[in-house]
């Protein structure tokens, strides 16, 4: 059952200031471990100021930000990556977990970004991303 999305006010007052915030995108800088980039992230902000307020899926803009950091500086797979490889495979999540020996529902977890894979099942993703066949002697061997 899909969840609707509730429509945002234009506008909120400040809980720190009282002053009246408006709905809209401005640039975030996000860093890990040296590398940086920066997203548009959308909240509540005054007309001069660094204040914001951000509810709802606002941080979703960082959170992938630092997922695609975290990939690129450590190789720690970032949940769309996961679902290429498995979909590549052409594997239901409940598959993919009990093939690779992490649980039934890991993968939902790690495609809805609420759990990182460790790192010996990283690799093991990245292995079978660029050798697909690999997948037919895992299969042999469970």
């Amino acid at each position: 059952m899909a969840v609707s999305k509730q429509k945002l006010p234009e506008t909120i007052v400040s809980p720190e200031t009282g002053e009246t915030l408006r709905r809209g995108v401005r640039p975030s800088l996000v860093t890990y471990k040296g590398k940086s980039i920066t997203v548009q992230l959308p909240g509540y902000y005054p007309e001069s100021g660094d204040e914001g307020v951000h509810v709802g899926d606002d941080m979703a803009v960082t959170d992938a930000a630092l997922r695609a950091l975290k990939e690129e500086v450590e190789g720690i797979p970032s949940p769309a990556t996961i679902r290429r490889v498995r979909e590549k495979l052409k594997l239901s999540q409940r598959e993919a977990g009990g093939l690779l020996k992490v649980g039934e529902n890991a993968f939902d977890k790690y495609e809805r970004g609420l759990v990182e894979p460790s790192g010996p099942t990283s690799q093991l993703l990245w292995l079978l991303d660029h050798h697909p066949e690999l997948i037919e002697e895992l299969r042999a061997g469970a």
